[in-house]
């Protein structure tokens, strides 16, 4: 098991937060997805270590972006 954390900003209500859980999930080996609207923290439990650019990818599909 691991886990990932990610700041993605743009986020401003529970629609933004939705798609961006939704994304995520459909990246290979993610089991939980847990957001923070107030920090834009996402903390991410998975099978395997992500792929940074996969997940960077995710967050933009959903239209917000990854910090840093």
């Amino acid at each position: 098991m691991s886990t990932s954390s990610v700041t993605v900003t743009g986020m401003t209500c529970d629609h933004c937060v939705s798609s961006v859980t939704e994304e995520i999930s459909e990246l290979p080996g993610v089991t939980a997805v847990n957001v923070d609207l107030a920090t834009g923290t996402v903390v991410i439990e998975s099978t395997t270590d992500l792929d940074p650019g996969a997940l960077a990818d995710a967050v933009e599909e959903a239209g917000y972006s990854v910090a840093g």
